[in-house]
């Protein structure tokens, strides 16, 4: 493949200045809606992750000094920021990845509310005090940052993940090496400039873009101390897997199958409504959308046709139409990829009540309409694998009992939730569901940034998560018994005496 070297080039950013990309390897940023070549990224390597974290390193210290309190300044000048740029910052996201700008709204919403709980880093890294545990001894506690801190995130949510991300890794006193998506690489930047802007010190925050290379060389460079990962599964276990051997602290988000559960009880119109949103919203492109419906019993074929209904009435079109309930998927690759996933579907036994093939494209981009797939087997490919498109799958239960037992066994544990009108009912799966976010009435459990955020089973690797468990992962802790005996009279020690 040729590159256009005359297209605009996306820049690093590093020691708090654009770094022109060099003569080496690009990958084409494509605008997901037209198909068209917008611009061009560098796929930079080990070298310049050398001098990114060479910078990170080098602000490290004078960071980690810096109070709290100006550290949460910077923040809070930077929240402001990203209020006054939202209608832009939207557009940016809508033109790289595709999705609605009512839902690239929602993502900078989310990514205001994570810098709104990292404002809030005095009352989370607050120590405890044991007065007199032995005579003349006291214990406290409290907690420092570990230094250069990197983050490796996806084109899905290309200003949230950075923001929820960085602004805790920050607040605590780390610095940061950003690692973006190549296919959503523009946002990542602006919010770099947009931290410059606010007064956060050079090399504090930093963005390099590449691939694998790049990503290997985050994980095995010396001098970082943690690294955070969002996207799939096979990669999240390697990230997992290579940062520990290096030392470092990892959390590893990975993929999902998220189950919302449907009992007879449940008002149906609602669930339906909840489906709809939840399956198809960014084009399914999300780690919390639900990708199958648990029907219990007798509320499946009323749920089933309601919700066939409603997904005929989705219009899909560029992120930008007034209109648009669904934009493209990211690239060429991933419509192949549902494209094939529904061909297997089909021949496993599903049955496309609607099928997204069959959209007349709106445009010359990644575009396939939403699909509904009743009497998925759970031994079905289209199950067990995460589709990351608009691909809602049924699977049938006789109980609740048999739908608890069908979530659980599935290897994923990112989100699930129930729609019933039955408190016991409601109780008995929030306690018996092994996945991390649970929802009741509610078809995404996605919590407030106050909330800690990760999954269980395939879906995480590494004991801590994001929001407010980031706090936790982005310092260490230590602990200090002091004792004090009183001078003999009349002896001062020199230092004291003298001031110093």
């Amino acid at each position: 493949m040729t590159i256009d070297l005359a297209l605009e080039a996306v820049p690093h950013w590093i020691a708090g200045a654009a770094v022109a990309p060099a003569d080496g390897p690009r990958a084409e940023i494509r605008d997901p809606a037209t198909g068209r070549v917008v611009g061009t990224v560098e796929m930079g390597g080990a070298d310049v992750v050398g001098r990114a974290v060479l910078n990170a390193r080098s602000a490290a210290g004078t960071w980690a000094a810096t109070p709290a309190t100006a550290r949460t300044a910077v923040l809070h000048r930077f929240r402001a920021l990203l209020l006054e740029h939202s209608d832009e910052l939207a557009s940016l996201i809508t033109s790289e990845q595709g999705k609605t700008l009512a839902d690239a709204r929602g993502e900078l919403a989310r990514s205001i509310e994570a810098v709104d709980v990292a404002l809030s880093v005095i009352q989370q890294l607050k120590g405890e005090y044991a007065d007199q545990v032995a005579g003349g001894v006291d214990t406290y506690s409290f907690r420092q940052p570990l230094g250069v801190c990197a983050g490796i995130t996806p084109f899905n949510f290309p200003a949230m993940i950075p923001v929820v991300m960085s602004s805790a890794a920050l607040a605590c006193g780390n610095t940061f090496v950003l690692k973006p998506s190549e296919q959503a690489p523009t946002v990542p930047v602006r919010l770099a400039r947009l931290l410059h802007d606010a007064g956060l010190p050079d090399g504090v925050f930093n963005v390099v873009h590449g691939g694998k290379e790049a990503v290997d060389a985050l994980l095995d460079h010396p001098d970082v101390a943690a690294v955070s990962f969002v996207g799939s599964t096979p990669v999240a276990r390697e990230v997992y897997r290579r940062g520990a051997a290096a030392g470092k602290k990892v959390q590893a988000l990975g993929g999902a199958k998220n189950h919302m559960v449907v009992l007879p009880d449940a008002d149906l119109d609602a669930a339906a409504d909840a489906l709809v949103s939840a399956a198809y919203g960014a084009a399914g492109q999300r780690c919390m959308a639900v990708t199958v419906a648990v029907a219990v019993g007798e509320a499946a074929e009323t749920l089933t046709a309601k919700t066939a209904q409603r997904v005929a009435s989705l219009k899909v079109g560029p992120g930008t139409g007034p209109d648009s309930d669904m934009g493209p998927l990211i690239s060429g690759a991933a419509l192949d990829r549902v494209r094939g996933a529904l061909q297997r579907a089909a021949e496993q036994g599903g049955q496309l009540v609607v099928d997204g093939r069959d959209l007349p494209a709106p445009g010359p981009g990644y575009f396939i309409g939403p699909s509904l797939v009743d009497h998925v087997d759970v031994a079905s490919e289209l199950y067990r694998e995460e589709v990351f498109g608009p691909v809602l799958s049924v699977v049938r239960a006789d109980d609740l009992d048999q739908a608890l037992d069908i979530v659980n066994a599935n290897s994923y544990g990112n989100g699930s939730s129930i729609f019933t009108t039955s408190g016991p009912a409601a109780r008995r799966f929030t306690r018996g569901v092994s996945t991390g976010s649970v929802g009741v009435n509610v078809p995404i459990p996605l919590p407030t940034a106050w909330f800690g955020f990760g999954g269980w089973g395939d879906s995480r690797f590494g004991d801590d998560g994001l929001n407010h468990d980031a706090y936790r992962f982005y310092t260490r802790a230590k602990v200090v018994t002091q004792r004090w005996t009183e001078p003999a009279p009349g002896l001062v020690p020199h230092f004291v005496a003298s001031g110093k």
